[in-house]
Order: structure tokens, then sequence, then C-alpha cells
């Protein structure tokens, strides 16, 4: 098959969940044999490689203006690819979904991944927040195929709009520790922090998790991993913090750094309580963390058991901290079943056979 993905900033991999799923599920279907074209963002990539991990890549421009960038981008690449002998276009994110009626006027066959309820997360002001509502149900009769990839998510389309959509979900490798002595460049070692990797918006919860660490006595440091692309007020607050223990590293993508952090921190903290499966979130258990999640019906359907949960509430993330200090000994076998989750139900091979299958069908 010839599959186009559209939607996402492109590959290679380094700015959220769309395009980790790009990436992973491309290359796992160009290895089947499969011709995968990632449709990316230029102003994103420096460096442009027409081939990339058994897929080709073909950068486009976008407005860089928050509300029209996915949009533009998504646009041009769709003007593009109705001409090419695509078997199916994968588009990414419900804000596009005005945007299919152009290749269904050419015939093209169109899977849509909703992804989460955009609609809700804390960046979008009263208008933005109007257009996803709206595109939401505009995706419903436009997309005939649609993906939830999670089953919190797949039962609120049926139950607010009728839709029947596909359930995947995001995957994720097992990460060990390889080279812990890449701490030293970051001022830290194994155990002696809590991590968190996310961008800097409100429903992912990073000023909280300052907040109550502000308010826990401990040596161990608390490390913010990420950053805002457009600066807020709610991002300044975050980096406002006096307390000496929050470390700021920025954004960072080289992948044996992300393992060594993830491996090697006492705890993860996932704030994110918007969305669907989220890869961050995956990726923590596949690295052993013990995880402590903002107690939402997405992350405790991943997390289950595996973990603890944290209410919207400094104080208690606080007493959450806190417990984890107290019992030490309680974290290795939660890290294990964390694990074995991942091996059990979010394998990347698993994941990519419901891909093809969706596709050929």
């Amino acid at each position: 098959m010839r599959i186009a993905f559209i939607g996402t900033r492109g590959v290679p991999a380094r700015y959220g969940g769309f395009e980790t799923c790009a990436e992973e599920i491309g290359k796992r279907l160009a290895a089947r044999g499969h011709e995968v074209w990632v449709y990316g963002r230029s102003a994103y990539y420096k460096e442009r490689p027409k081939q990339y991990l058994g897929m080709r890549v073909r950068y486009l421009p976008a407005i860089p203006i928050k509300f029209v960038e996915t949009l533009s981008n998504a646009l041009l690449a769709l003007l593009d690819a109705v001409w090419r002998p695509f078997d199916v276009l994968l588009v990414f994110n419900s804000a596009n979904s005005p945007l299919l009626l152009l290749p269904k006027l050419f015939g093209k066959k169109v899977v849509l991944h909703a992804d989460g309820l955009e609609w809700m997360r804390g960046k979008w002001g009263p208008f933005g927040k109007r257009y996803y509502r709206w595109a939401e149900r505009v995706a419903t009769k436009s997309a005939k195929k649609m993906i939830a990839d999670s089953r919190a998510i797949q039962k609120y389309y049926k139950e607010r709009y009728g839709k029947d959509t596909c359930y995947i979900s995001y995957g994720a490798e097992i990460r060990t520790s390889k080279a812990p002595s890449i701490l030293r460049r970051y001022g830290l070692q194994p155990g002696g922090y809590f991590l968190q990797i996310t961008r800097f918006e409100p429903e992912n919860n990073p000023l909280l998790l300052v907040k109550a660490f502000e308010k826990l006595e401990t040596d161990k440091k608390l490390v913010l991993v990420g950053g805002a692309k457009y600066p807020t007020s709610y991002s300044d607050e975050v980096y406002a913090t006096k307390d000496p223990r929050v470390k700021f590293p920025g954004f960072i993508y080289a992948r044996d750094i992300l393992d060594e952090l993830l491996c090697n921190c006492y705890a993860y903290i996932h704030g994110n309580e918007v969305g669907g499966t989220n890869p961050a979130l995956l990726e923590a258990m596949a690295a052993g963390c013990f995880v402590m999640a903002r107690d939402v019906p997405f992350n405790r359907e991943v997390l289950g058991e595996a973990g603890a949960y944290f209410r919207k509430e400094s104080d208690d993330l606080t007493d959450r901290m806190r417990w984890t200090l107290d019992h030490a000994a309680e974290l290795p076998a939660a890290r294990q079943a964390a694990r074995e989750a991942i091996r059990s139900r979010y394998d990347w091979a698993r994941v990519v056979d419901a891909y093809e299958q969706l596709f050929s069908n």
C-alpha cells in the first residue's frame, strides 16, 4: 500500500504524541514493504532528509500562528497528496476535519486520527474552543473511518455523536539504563530526582507540580523537561519558582538522554488530564518508572494499578510524593507491573497490525 501521514509536525519525532505515532508506525509499515510518506512542517527541521527510517518525508511550510499552524500545513499537504497515487491518507487531529472534503472529492480513502478532546485544553481561548467543538462534530460526518487511541475517547464519540470509532492505542518499547553517567551533565544522580516531561500548558499541570514540590521536605530534585513553544503567563509562572531544587533543562529530544532520565528517576509525575492514551505516560511505564498520574479516566485506563494517582490539588500531590519517600520499598513492584502492562497491552507490533488491517479494509 501507499500511505501518507498528514497533520503532524513530521519526523524525526521530536515534539509530541502525533509525531511519535507517525515515526513508530510509519517505520514499521515501511519495513513491512509499504510505501510511507510523512508530511511535516519545514520550520521545525533545520535538516530535512528526504528519507528517514524507510519513510519518505516531505516538508511544507505553515503559518506560524498557534491557531492556524496545523490547518495551514495540513491544507498544503492535502493539496499535494490528492495528486499522488496514495491508497490511504491518515490525517491526524480532528481540527483538520473540515479539510477532508478535498480528498473525498478526489476519491481518496481517508482515516482520521481523532486524538483527545482538544477543546478542553487550557491553551485555547473561547474562539479556539468553539472551533474545536465544531471540528469534532464535523469529523464524525466527514471521516468514514476514525481512530480513537483510548477506550474513553471511543466511548465519548459513541455516546455524544453516535459515531463508531476504531480503537487503536499507542505503543512503547521497554527501555533500560545503559549510560547513567549522562545524568551528570544535568547535575543529577540515579534515584535523586522526580521527573516530568511535558509542554508547559495548564492541562499538563507543571505549575501544580512545582507548587506541590516546593512544600516537600527532601534533598531530591525536581526536573521538568520541556517548555512552551509559545510563551504564556502560565509558563512564566512555572519558571518563576525560587526553589533551587527545581531544574529546567529545556526541551530534550535525544533518545539516549531521555531514556536515562526516565530509567533513573525516583518517580515520574504525569500531570496530563486531557487526551487519550498519552505517549509520555507509556514511555514512563516502559522505562520502569514509578508513576504518579493525574486522576482522570484516560490515565487510569493505561496505568491501572501499576502506580498512584493525585487530585488537582497541590497538597494532595505533595502528600503523594511524600508517600513515595516513606514507602520506597513498595515502589519496585509497581515499576515491574508498569513494564508488564506495556508488554501485554501496548506492544508496537500489535499496534501496527491493527493499522495495517484498518487500512486494508
